[in-house]
């Protein structure tokens, strides 16, 4: 793997981090399975996309693109909240509609801002070459969210949050609005993705409609990827095991395809992301069953 190829993988990992840490708070923290993120993605690339094309600030963008994202997540929890629908049927409605939505917003299948100013503009000058610098950009990013993130979920209002996903009905029982915590807890998830597809766009050069395909398994691929690889010993240690197994994922993925030997080629990326997220589900049982000592199948 070449040095341009390696932090093309880290920088990859590094946005879809972002992913992951949506997909923590969905998954791991409100006991949510949302499938919204393979909407809410492309809606972040699209909305800052259109809008800097447009003429307006990248970072305004950014930020808007974010709250479309949390607005996606809102009507996912609308819909399991107030109206009573399944959390995953919610999660697929809001996300086959958001591909509609998406085409609206760019008014074409794909937007192309590689002749743009982006959020990454000011710091060219800083002379360092750009396969450097985009990583390092998002990684200060990716840090600065895992800080407040970290700081948020230890929070009083976070705890209870916590408490919602954990047992919504002794979170009642305490006096906990468990609705109101669904619906923050899922903007702030897919707030986060839409940041994320902010991100891409901007560092990719371009958005598509397709772009969100298969978030959602990416997303989960790195946060079961950062828990094998790094085992829980705390909050601020999870959110840190979700980027650490984005970047792995994307890393793995890379020297997948790169590798001769192998002989896989770019059209095999979802043969390759099938058996990654299937090696890491496998591992933990491994594990567990090595520490028990018992012989068969894991129970």
């Amino acid at each position: 793997m070449s040095e341009i190829a390696f932090f093309g993988a880290v920088e990859i990992g590094l946005v879809y981090a972002l992913v992951a840490l949506g997909v923590f708070l969905s998954f791991r923290v409100l006991d949510f399975p949302d499938l919204t993120v393979d909407g809410s993605f492309p809606l972040g690339a699209a909305v800052a996309a259109t809008l800097i094309v447009a003429g307006a600030d990248p970072w305004l963008s950014s930020a808007l693109a974010a709250l479309a994202g949390a607005g996606a997540g809102l009507v996912t929890a609308t819909l399991n909240v107030r109206f009573r629908i399944l959390h995953l049927l919610a999660s697929i409605l809001t996300m086959i509609a958001l591909f509609s939505v998406n085409l609206r917003v760019m008014g074409r299948p794909n937007v192309a801002i590689i002749m743009q100013d982006t959020v990454l503009t000011p710091f060219y000058g800083l002379g360092l070459p750009d396969h450097l610098l985009r990583p390092l950009f998002v990684a200060v990013v990716v840090a600065a969210v895992v800080a407040l993130l970290a700081r948020f979920l230890g929070s009083e209002f976070g705890l209870a949050m916590r408490a919602t996903g954990v047992n919504p009905r002794m979170a009642r029982a305490q006096g906990v609005d468990t609705d109101r915590h669904i619906y923050v807890g899922m903007a702030l998830s897919n707030g986060l993705v839409g940041l994320a597809g902010a991100l891409f766009a901007q560092t990719n050069g371009f958005a598509d409609v397709t772009t969100g395909i298969g978030t959602i398994v990416v997303g989960l691929a790195a946060v079961i990827v950062g828990e094998t690889v790094l085992p829980l010993r705390g909050l601020a240690w999870a959110l840190v095991a979700c980027v650490v197994g984005s970047i792995l994922y994307r890393l793995a993925v890379q020297l997948a395809l790169t590798a001769d030997v192998i002989g896989l080629q770019a059209s095999d990326l979802n043969l390759v992301t099938a058996a990654l997220v299937a090696v890491a589900l496998i591992l933990p049982q491994l594990r567990l069953r090595a520490a028990r000592g018992v012989p068969g199948r894991a129970k």
